[in-house]
């Protein structure tokens, strides 16, 4: 609340005829470390931004995050060039954007004015919740990075880089969480002091849980896992304990929309493929079976089920497993593509795959229908 105040959130004025205030709510949440340990409890005012209207308080939604290829890429090339990775959270990020329209909201529970308790707050910086919020930090952080040198990638308008005297700098944005690092560690810290000083920003030290990524600084390389957030999936669903496989799926498995008897309750099924899709950031190993599983969201047979918790027990038994950059100086990029003909039996489509590689590091992959159907080898 402090906080709010601080950054002039909002002012106080009597409530008009015409004012139509949104309502706001308190939401709580414990932020763990890596180990599962707490790191610390934050509370948050959240306005109900589903009550705005369309061109009256809001227009422009669209706010880029980083793409995960980007942020593999960057982290393949810090370990090449043994570069130290820095991670910044932002405090109260969407605080820092200013609103164009005007919206009225009503004043949070238990922090209603004594002397005012009828009147309303104008906002006059985006709140969490509202539908321009994120667009609205976004712009402001953009702004600011490109008067101090910046400049936005034309891969990714979520990755800027600044070089200065042959001086590289990189910084990757995902919302309110930054990636800063670069071949001098001078210029890093510095470009560090002039954010904080412009933003209230959490240093947290050295890159070593991002997005549900582990990253572990071996002497020689990066080490990209999700174990903690498996052995999340794996309890949430009951598999802690389950015996573990060898493979994720049987070579000659194929699977059909009316392959066995329909599930009642679908939410399961869904709730498993759609935490393992997640899961495919750094599991490459896993992303065709997820894919083809992912087509049966709709309605899902036993056989299904089977299949998905089979990946579990495969999950199990390769819990350690992950993404390992090593410092080799050869970046050269280099891919392979393939595609088999006619493998679906539902429709005859064809399932294409492709693997990225910067050297020795994997930074992008698929494994995906293709949405026609080919008519030949060639074609396919």
């Amino acid at each position: 609340m402090q906080a709010l105040v601080d950054n002039k959130t909002w002012v106080l004025v009597p409530k008009g005829a015409t004012q139509k205030p949104i309502g706001c709510k308190w939401v709580f949440k414990v932020k763990h470390n890596s180990d599962g340990s707490i790191a610390r409890y934050k509370a948050r005012l959240v306005a109900k931004g589903f009550a705005q209207t369309y061109g009256i308080d809001y227009e422009e939604t669209f706010s880029p995050v980083a793409k995960m290829t980007t942020i593999r890429t960057l982290l393949a090339i810090a370990a090449t060039k043994k570069w130290k990775l820095y991670q910044l959270d932002v405090k109260n990020a969407f605080l820092n954007g200013d609103l164009l329209e005007e919206i009225y909201m009503e004043q949070p529970e238990g922090y209603v004015h004594p002397k005012f308790p009828n009147y309303i707050c104008k906002l006059k910086k985006a709140l969490y919740g509202l539908k321009q919020a994120p667009r609205a930090w976004y712009h402001k952080l953009v702004v600011y990075l490109k008067q101090n040198g910046f400049r936005e990638s034309d891969a990714n308008p979520s990755l800027f880089v600044n070089v200065k005297k042959g001086k590289l700098i990189a910084i990757c944005i995902y919302v309110d969480d930054l990636i800063v690092t670069g071949d001098d560690d001078e210029n890093v810290n510095d470009v560090k002091r002039k954010l904080k000083s412009e933003f209230k920003f959490l240093d947290l030290g050295e890159l070593k849980y991002f997005l549900g990524i582990e990253i572990v600084k071996k002497e020689n390389e990066l080490c990209l896992s999700q174990r903690k957030y498996l052995l999340d999936v794996l309890k949430k669903f009951g598999m802690s304990a389950c015996k573990p496989l060898q493979i994720p799926l049987d070579v000659n498995a194929k699977f059909t929309y009316d392959d066995g008897e329909k599930i009642e309750d679908s939410q399961l099924y869904r709730s498993i493929i759609g935490s393992l899709i997640y899961a495919t950031i750094t599991r490459l190993d896993i992303v065709h079976v997820v894919g083809v599983l992912s087509q049966f969201m709709q309605e899902p047979t036993v056989n299904h089920l089977k299949a998905a918790r089979r990946i579990l027990r495969y999950i199990k038994g390769t819990i350690n497993y992950g993404l390992i950059y090593d410092n080799d100086v050869n970046l050269d990029p280099k891919g392979y593509c393939d595609a088999d003909w006619a493998g679906s039996p539902n429709n005859r489509g064809s399932i294409s795959g492709y693997v990225f590689m910067i050297g020795t590091k994997t930074i992008s992959w698929s494994s995906k229908k293709q949405p026609t159907v080919a008519l030949s080898s060639t074609k396919a």
